[in-house]
Protein backbone atom coordinates (compact mmCIF):
# COMPACT_ATOMS: atom_id res chain seq x y z
CA UNK A 1 0.00 0.00 0.00
CA UNK A 2 1.20 3.49 -0.83
CA UNK A 3 0.01 6.71 0.73
CA UNK A 4 -0.83 9.81 -1.27
CA UNK A 5 0.91 12.72 0.44
CA UNK A 6 -0.17 16.34 0.71
CA UNK A 7 2.31 17.17 -2.03
CA UNK A 8 0.62 14.77 -4.43
CA UNK A 9 3.34 12.12 -4.31
CA UNK A 10 3.26 8.62 -2.91
CA UNK A 11 4.88 7.76 0.39
CA UNK A 12 6.54 4.33 0.40
CA UNK A 13 6.40 3.92 4.21
CA UNK A 14 2.90 4.96 5.33
CA UNK A 15 3.17 3.08 8.61
CA UNK A 16 5.91 5.44 9.77
CA UNK A 17 3.60 8.42 9.40
CA UNK A 18 0.64 7.10 11.38
CA UNK A 19 -0.11 8.59 14.75
CA UNK A 20 -1.85 6.98 17.72
CA UNK A 21 -4.98 4.85 17.11
CA UNK A 22 -4.25 4.67 13.38
CA UNK A 23 -4.85 8.39 12.79
CA UNK A 24 -2.51 10.32 10.56
CA UNK A 25 0.12 12.16 12.54
CA UNK A 26 0.76 15.89 12.19
CA UNK A 27 2.80 15.44 9.00
CA UNK A 28 -0.19 16.01 6.73
CA UNK A 29 -1.66 18.78 8.87
CA UNK A 30 -0.76 22.44 8.87
CA UNK A 31 2.99 22.70 9.63
CA UNK A 32 3.69 24.07 13.10
CA UNK A 33 5.01 27.57 13.33
CA UNK A 34 8.78 27.77 13.57
CA UNK A 35 8.79 31.17 15.29
CA UNK A 36 8.37 29.54 18.69
CA UNK A 37 11.23 29.45 21.15
CA UNK A 38 13.31 26.34 20.47
CA UNK A 39 13.96 25.16 24.01
CA UNK A 40 14.85 21.71 22.69
CA UNK A 41 17.92 23.02 20.85
CA UNK A 42 19.21 24.78 23.96
CA UNK A 43 18.54 21.70 26.08
CA UNK A 44 20.21 19.40 23.55
CA UNK A 45 23.31 21.60 23.45
CA UNK A 46 23.48 21.60 27.26
CA UNK A 47 23.21 17.80 27.19
CA UNK A 48 25.96 17.57 24.56
CA UNK A 49 28.39 19.73 26.53
CA UNK A 50 27.58 17.96 29.80
CA UNK A 51 28.35 14.67 28.09
CA UNK A 52 31.57 16.23 26.82
CA UNK A 53 32.77 16.62 30.41
CA UNK A 54 32.20 12.92 31.09
CA UNK A 55 33.81 12.03 27.76
CA UNK A 56 36.97 14.03 28.43
CA UNK A 57 37.27 12.64 31.96
CA UNK A 58 37.00 9.15 30.47
CA UNK A 59 39.69 10.02 27.91
CA UNK A 60 42.21 9.90 30.74
CA UNK A 61 41.13 6.36 31.63
CA UNK A 62 40.40 4.61 28.33
CA UNK A 63 43.22 2.29 27.31
CA UNK A 64 44.86 2.69 23.93
CA UNK A 65 43.64 6.24 23.27
CA UNK A 66 45.91 9.27 23.34
CA UNK A 67 45.13 12.15 25.67
CA UNK A 68 47.07 15.08 27.04
CA UNK A 69 47.48 13.37 30.42
CA UNK A 70 46.72 9.72 31.14
CA UNK A 71 45.91 8.07 34.43
CA UNK A 72 47.72 4.98 35.67
CA UNK A 73 44.30 3.30 35.90
CA UNK A 74 43.38 2.83 32.26
CA UNK A 75 40.94 0.14 31.18
CA UNK A 76 39.83 -1.49 27.93
CA UNK A 77 36.11 -1.73 28.70
CA UNK A 78 35.67 2.01 28.21
CA UNK A 79 36.48 1.76 24.51
CA UNK A 80 33.05 0.57 23.36
CA UNK A 81 30.96 3.28 25.07
CA UNK A 82 33.54 5.90 24.11
CA UNK A 83 33.31 4.89 20.45
CA UNK A 84 29.52 5.02 20.64
CA UNK A 85 29.67 8.62 21.90
CA UNK A 86 32.62 9.67 19.75
CA UNK A 87 30.81 9.05 16.47
CA UNK A 88 28.17 11.75 16.97
CA UNK A 89 29.33 14.13 19.73
CA UNK A 90 31.15 16.66 17.53
CA UNK A 91 28.85 16.26 14.50
CA UNK A 92 25.98 17.05 16.86
CA UNK A 93 27.66 20.22 18.11
CA UNK A 94 28.36 21.47 14.60
CA UNK A 95 24.82 20.71 13.46
CA UNK A 96 23.33 22.40 16.53
CA UNK A 97 25.52 25.43 15.85
CA UNK A 98 24.14 25.65 12.31
CA UNK A 99 20.58 25.27 13.57
CA UNK A 100 21.17 27.93 16.20
CA UNK A 101 22.47 30.40 13.63
CA UNK A 102 19.48 29.67 11.41
CA UNK A 103 17.13 30.42 14.30
CA UNK A 104 19.01 33.45 15.63
CA UNK A 105 20.03 35.33 12.50
CA UNK A 106 16.49 36.39 11.51
CA UNK A 107 16.65 39.16 8.92
CA UNK A 108 19.96 40.62 10.04
CA UNK A 109 22.39 41.24 7.18
CA UNK A 110 25.02 38.48 6.84
CA UNK A 111 27.95 40.87 7.36
CA UNK A 112 26.35 42.26 10.53
CA UNK A 113 25.81 38.78 11.90
CA UNK A 114 29.37 37.79 10.97
CA UNK A 115 30.75 40.83 12.79
CA UNK A 116 28.75 40.04 15.92
CA UNK A 117 29.79 36.41 15.76
CA UNK A 118 33.48 37.35 15.56
CA UNK A 119 33.02 39.55 18.59
CA UNK A 120 31.42 36.68 20.44
CA UNK A 121 33.83 33.87 19.49
CA UNK A 122 37.25 35.46 18.96
CA UNK A 123 37.89 36.80 22.51
CA UNK A 124 37.10 33.43 24.18
CA UNK A 125 39.26 31.62 21.63
CA UNK A 126 42.29 33.87 22.17
CA UNK A 127 41.88 34.02 25.94
CA UNK A 128 41.38 30.28 26.03
CA UNK A 129 44.53 29.59 24.02
CA UNK A 130 46.80 31.96 25.94
CA UNK A 131 45.46 31.47 29.47
CA UNK A 132 42.99 28.62 30.01
CA UNK A 133 44.57 25.97 27.78
CA UNK A 134 48.05 27.01 28.94
CA UNK A 135 47.26 25.10 32.14
CA UNK A 136 46.87 21.90 30.10
CA UNK A 137 50.12 22.47 28.24
CA UNK A 138 51.97 23.10 31.50
CA UNK A 139 50.65 19.98 33.24
CA UNK A 140 51.41 17.83 30.21
CA UNK A 141 54.88 19.29 29.78
CA UNK A 142 55.84 18.82 33.43
CA UNK A 143 54.45 15.27 33.44
CA UNK A 144 56.49 14.50 30.30
CA UNK A 145 59.64 15.83 31.93
CA UNK A 146 60.02 18.44 29.18
CA UNK A 147 58.98 21.52 31.16
CA UNK A 148 60.54 22.82 34.36
CA UNK A 149 57.98 23.21 37.19
CA UNK A 150 56.84 26.76 37.79
CA UNK A 151 53.69 27.97 36.06
CA UNK A 152 54.63 31.65 36.06
CA UNK A 153 57.87 31.14 34.17
CA UNK A 154 56.16 28.64 31.87
CA UNK A 155 53.44 31.17 31.04
CA UNK A 156 55.95 33.88 30.15
CA UNK A 157 57.72 31.43 27.87
CA UNK A 158 54.40 30.17 26.44
CA UNK A 159 53.30 33.68 25.53
CA UNK A 160 56.38 34.10 23.36
CA UNK A 161 54.85 31.61 20.88
CA UNK A 162 58.15 29.86 20.18
CA UNK A 163 58.61 26.12 19.62
CA UNK A 164 59.21 23.96 22.68
CA UNK A 165 61.35 20.83 23.04
CA UNK A 166 59.85 17.99 21.02
CA UNK A 167 57.03 16.23 22.82
CA UNK A 168 56.55 18.87 25.51
CA UNK A 169 52.82 19.04 24.86
CA UNK A 170 50.40 18.69 21.96
CA UNK A 171 51.20 21.62 19.69
CA UNK A 172 54.74 22.12 21.01
CA UNK A 173 56.03 22.88 17.51
CA UNK A 174 53.79 25.96 17.31
CA UNK A 175 54.60 27.22 20.79
CA UNK A 176 50.92 27.34 21.79
CA UNK A 177 47.94 25.03 21.49
CA UNK A 178 44.14 25.18 21.50
CA UNK A 179 43.42 21.55 22.49
CA UNK A 180 39.65 21.20 23.07
CA UNK A 181 38.98 24.73 21.79
CA UNK A 182 39.50 23.50 18.23
CA UNK A 183 35.70 23.44 17.96
CA UNK A 184 35.57 27.23 18.43
CA UNK A 185 38.52 27.68 16.07
CA UNK A 186 36.55 25.81 13.37
CA UNK A 187 33.19 27.36 14.16
CA UNK A 188 34.47 30.87 13.51
CA UNK A 189 35.58 30.36 9.86
CA UNK A 190 32.57 28.12 9.21
CA UNK A 191 30.28 30.95 10.28
CA UNK A 192 32.15 33.52 8.22
CA UNK A 193 32.05 31.24 5.17
CA UNK A 194 28.33 30.65 5.60
CA UNK A 195 27.66 34.37 5.91
CA UNK A 196 29.80 35.03 2.83
CA UNK A 197 27.75 32.48 0.90
CA UNK A 198 24.56 34.22 1.96
CA UNK A 199 25.94 37.65 1.15
CA UNK A 200 26.91 36.50 -2.32
CA UNK A 201 23.40 35.24 -2.86
CA UNK A 202 24.32 31.62 -3.35
CA UNK A 203 21.44 29.29 -2.69
CA UNK A 204 21.86 26.88 0.18
CA UNK A 205 20.24 23.44 0.09
CA UNK A 206 16.93 24.70 1.47
CA UNK A 207 14.79 23.21 -1.31
CA UNK A 208 14.40 19.84 0.43
CA UNK A 209 11.04 20.74 2.06
CA UNK A 210 9.62 21.61 -1.40
CA UNK A 211 10.31 18.13 -2.78
CA UNK A 212 7.66 15.39 -2.75
CA UNK A 213 7.79 13.30 0.38
CA UNK A 214 8.71 10.21 -1.62
CA UNK A 215 11.95 11.99 -2.61
CA UNK A 216 12.63 14.28 0.34
CA UNK A 217 12.40 11.69 3.11
CA UNK A 218 14.72 9.11 1.50
CA UNK A 219 17.12 11.95 0.69
CA UNK A 220 17.08 13.09 4.30
CA UNK A 221 17.76 9.57 5.53
CA UNK A 222 20.30 8.40 2.95
CA UNK A 223 22.21 11.34 1.46
CA UNK A 224 24.11 12.26 4.67
CA UNK A 225 24.98 8.58 5.18
CA UNK A 226 26.40 8.34 1.67
CA UNK A 227 28.40 11.52 2.16
CA UNK A 228 29.68 10.29 5.51
CA UNK A 229 30.73 7.00 3.91
CA UNK A 230 32.62 8.91 1.21
CA UNK A 231 34.42 10.93 3.88
CA UNK A 232 35.38 7.81 5.82
CA UNK A 233 36.37 5.67 2.85
CA UNK A 234 38.12 8.23 0.66
CA UNK A 235 38.92 11.45 2.54
CA UNK A 236 40.02 10.11 5.93
CA UNK A 237 42.65 7.63 4.63
CA UNK A 238 44.26 10.45 2.65
CA UNK A 239 43.76 13.24 5.19
CA UNK A 240 43.56 11.88 8.74
CA UNK A 241 42.02 14.27 11.29
CA UNK A 242 44.49 16.70 12.88
CA UNK A 243 42.29 19.43 14.44
CA UNK A 244 44.88 21.91 13.18
CA UNK A 245 42.32 23.76 10.98
CA UNK A 246 44.65 24.16 7.99
CA UNK A 247 44.66 21.01 5.87
CA UNK A 248 42.26 19.12 8.15
CA UNK A 249 40.18 18.02 5.20
CA UNK A 250 38.42 15.06 6.77
CA UNK A 251 37.06 17.08 9.68
CA UNK A 252 36.05 19.88 7.32
CA UNK A 253 34.36 17.43 4.95
CA UNK A 254 32.41 15.91 7.83
CA UNK A 255 31.65 19.00 9.92
CA UNK A 256 31.00 21.88 7.54
CA UNK A 257 28.21 20.15 5.57
CA UNK A 258 26.46 19.30 8.84
CA UNK A 259 26.87 22.91 9.96
CA UNK A 260 25.32 24.19 6.71
CA UNK A 261 22.62 21.51 6.79
CA UNK A 262 21.65 22.54 10.30
CA UNK A 263 21.34 26.14 9.16
CA UNK A 264 19.33 25.20 6.07
CA UNK A 265 16.87 22.98 7.92
CA UNK A 266 16.44 25.12 11.05
CA UNK A 267 13.03 26.40 9.93
CA UNK A 268 11.86 23.30 8.06
CA UNK A 269 8.70 22.25 9.89
CA UNK A 270 8.45 19.09 7.80
CA UNK A 271 11.94 17.89 8.64
CA UNK A 272 11.36 18.43 12.36
CA UNK A 273 8.06 16.57 12.13
CA UNK A 274 9.84 13.67 10.44
CA UNK A 275 12.56 13.69 13.08
CA UNK A 276 9.93 13.34 15.81
CA UNK A 277 7.90 10.68 14.01
CA UNK A 278 10.96 8.65 13.10
CA UNK A 279 12.64 8.93 16.51
CA UNK A 280 12.06 5.25 17.33
CA UNK A 281 13.07 3.83 13.92
CA UNK A 282 16.19 6.00 13.76
CA UNK A 283 17.09 5.10 17.34
CA UNK A 284 16.75 1.36 16.69
CA UNK A 285 18.60 1.60 13.36
CA UNK A 286 21.38 3.57 15.06
CA UNK A 287 21.72 0.83 17.69
CA UNK A 288 22.00 -1.81 14.96
CA UNK A 289 24.61 0.26 13.12
CA UNK A 290 26.84 0.82 16.16
CA UNK A 291 26.44 -2.85 17.14
CA UNK A 292 27.68 -3.77 13.67
CA UNK A 293 30.67 -1.45 13.90
CA UNK A 294 31.65 -2.59 17.39
CA UNK A 295 31.21 -6.26 16.50
CA UNK A 296 33.45 -5.96 13.47
CA UNK A 297 36.09 -4.12 15.50
CA UNK A 298 35.98 -6.75 18.24
CA UNK A 299 36.08 -9.73 15.88
CA UNK A 300 38.85 -8.10 13.88
CA UNK A 301 41.03 -8.10 16.99
CA UNK A 302 40.09 -11.56 18.22
CA UNK A 303 39.85 -13.61 15.02
CA UNK A 304 42.46 -14.46 12.45
CA UNK A 305 41.37 -14.42 8.81
CA UNK A 306 42.25 -18.11 8.55
CA UNK A 307 39.56 -18.86 11.15
CA UNK A 308 36.83 -17.41 8.96
CA UNK A 309 34.94 -19.37 6.30
CA UNK A 310 36.30 -18.72 2.83
CA UNK A 311 33.27 -16.67 1.79
CA UNK A 312 33.46 -14.38 4.84
CA UNK A 313 37.21 -14.00 4.50
CA UNK A 314 36.73 -12.29 1.13
CA UNK A 315 34.45 -9.57 2.52
CA UNK A 316 35.97 -6.12 2.94
CA UNK A 317 35.07 -5.83 6.59
CA UNK A 318 36.90 -2.53 6.91
CA UNK A 319 34.51 -1.08 4.34
CA UNK A 320 31.49 -2.59 6.09
CA UNK A 321 32.70 -1.15 9.40
CA UNK A 322 32.99 2.35 7.96
CA UNK A 323 29.61 2.11 6.25
CA UNK A 324 28.09 1.13 9.59
CA UNK A 325 29.91 4.04 11.22
CA UNK A 326 28.53 6.52 8.67
CA UNK A 327 25.02 5.16 9.13
CA UNK A 328 25.29 5.29 12.90
CA UNK A 329 26.50 8.89 12.96
CA UNK A 330 23.60 10.26 10.92
CA UNK A 331 20.89 8.04 12.38
CA UNK A 332 22.03 8.92 15.90
CA UNK A 333 21.86 12.62 15.02
CA UNK A 334 18.33 12.27 13.67
CA UNK A 335 17.27 10.27 16.71
CA UNK A 336 18.75 12.84 19.11
CA UNK A 337 17.08 15.73 17.30
CA UNK A 338 13.77 13.88 17.19
CA UNK A 339 13.77 12.89 20.84
CA UNK A 340 14.86 16.37 21.91
CA UNK A 341 12.07 17.96 19.86
CA UNK A 342 9.59 15.47 21.34
CA UNK A 343 10.55 15.72 24.99
CA UNK A 344 12.65 18.83 25.63
CA UNK A 345 10.85 21.65 23.84
CA UNK A 346 9.51 23.24 27.00
CA UNK A 347 10.69 26.13 29.22
CA UNK A 348 12.48 24.22 31.96
CA UNK A 349 13.29 26.40 34.97
CA UNK A 350 16.99 25.59 34.71
CA UNK A 351 17.25 26.30 30.99
CA UNK A 352 18.03 30.08 30.95
CA UNK A 353 20.82 29.77 33.52
CA UNK A 354 22.36 26.68 31.94
CA UNK A 355 22.17 28.17 28.45
CA UNK A 356 24.34 31.08 29.54
CA UNK A 357 26.64 28.85 31.61
CA UNK A 358 27.32 26.20 28.97
CA UNK A 359 29.97 28.10 26.99
CA UNK A 360 32.07 29.15 30.04
CA UNK A 361 31.86 25.58 31.31
CA UNK A 362 33.02 24.31 27.94
CA UNK A 363 36.03 26.64 27.94
CA UNK A 364 37.01 25.68 31.49
CA UNK A 365 36.25 21.99 31.79
CA UNK A 366 39.22 20.29 30.13
CA UNK A 367 41.81 22.45 31.87
CA UNK A 368 40.17 21.58 35.19
CA UNK A 369 40.22 17.87 34.27
CA UNK A 370 43.92 17.96 33.44
CA UNK A 371 44.75 20.03 36.52
CA UNK A 372 42.79 17.72 38.84
CA UNK A 373 44.45 14.63 37.38
CA UNK A 374 47.87 16.30 37.59
CA UNK A 375 47.37 16.86 41.31
CA UNK A 376 45.63 13.56 42.13
CA UNK A 377 47.68 11.07 40.09
CA UNK A 378 50.69 11.03 42.48
CA UNK A 379 48.35 10.07 45.36
CA UNK A 380 47.54 6.67 43.78
CA UNK A 381 43.92 6.74 44.93
CA UNK A 382 42.76 3.77 42.88
CA UNK A 383 40.65 3.20 39.75
CA UNK A 384 37.35 4.33 41.31
CA UNK A 385 38.18 7.14 43.72
CA UNK A 386 40.55 8.98 41.39
CA UNK A 387 38.15 9.41 38.42
CA UNK A 388 35.32 10.23 40.80
CA UNK A 389 37.36 13.01 42.36
CA UNK A 390 38.51 14.27 38.96
CA UNK A 391 34.90 14.52 37.81
CA UNK A 392 33.76 16.14 41.05
CA UNK A 393 36.61 18.67 40.98
CA UNK A 394 35.83 19.53 37.36
CA UNK A 395 32.12 20.12 37.96
CA UNK A 396 32.77 22.04 41.18
CA UNK A 397 35.46 24.16 39.52
CA UNK A 398 33.22 25.03 36.57
CA UNK A 399 30.32 25.86 38.87
CA UNK A 400 32.30 28.03 41.28
CA UNK A 401 34.35 29.86 38.65
CA UNK A 402 31.31 30.60 36.52
CA UNK A 403 28.94 31.56 39.32
CA UNK A 404 31.23 33.55 41.60
CA UNK A 405 33.82 34.95 39.20
CA UNK A 406 33.04 34.93 35.49
CA UNK A 407 29.41 36.03 35.51
CA UNK A 408 30.02 38.64 38.24
CA UNK A 409 33.14 40.31 36.80
CA UNK A 410 32.06 42.42 33.85
CA UNK A 411 35.36 42.39 31.94
CA UNK A 412 35.66 38.60 32.28
CA UNK A 413 32.27 37.88 30.74
CA UNK A 414 33.24 38.51 27.08
CA UNK A 415 36.35 36.37 27.55
CA UNK A 416 34.04 33.42 28.19
CA UNK A 417 31.50 34.18 25.49
CA UNK A 418 29.03 36.02 27.71
CA UNK A 419 27.62 39.51 27.02
CA UNK A 420 29.29 42.35 28.90
CA UNK A 421 26.09 43.29 30.70
CA UNK A 422 23.49 40.93 32.07
CA UNK A 423 19.83 41.80 32.48
CA UNK A 424 16.60 40.04 33.44
CA UNK A 425 15.41 40.35 29.84
CA UNK A 426 18.59 38.75 28.50
CA UNK A 427 18.35 35.96 31.06
CA UNK A 428 14.72 35.27 30.15
CA UNK A 429 15.64 35.19 26.47
CA UNK A 430 18.66 32.94 26.85
CA UNK A 431 17.07 30.41 24.54
CA UNK A 432 17.54 32.69 21.55
CA UNK A 433 20.83 30.86 21.09
CA UNK A 434 23.28 33.74 21.29
CA UNK A 435 25.98 31.19 22.01
CA UNK A 436 25.60 29.45 18.64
Amino acid sequence: MQLVTASGGFHPWPHLLRGPMGRMGPLLQQPPTMTERRHDIDALRIFAFALLILYHVAMAYVAGWDFHLKSAYTTDWLQAPMIAVNRWRMPLLFMISGIAIGLARAERAPWQFAWRRCGRLLPPLLFGIFVVVAVQAYCQGVSNGKVVPGFGSFLLRYWQVRPWPAGSFDGWEHGITWNHLWYVAYLLPYTLLLMAMLALGRKLPVSLPALPTSIALPALLLAPILWGAFCLLWVMPRHPPTHALVGDWFVHAESFPLFVLGYALAHSARVWTWAVQLRWPTFIAALLAIATELSIRHLGRSLDSVQLPALLATVRWDVVERLARAAYTWLALLALLGWARHGLNRPFAWLPYCTQAVFPWYILHQSLIILALYWLAPLQLGPWLEPGLVLAATVAGCLLLHEYLIRRVRWLRPLFGMPMHDSPTRTRNAATLTQA
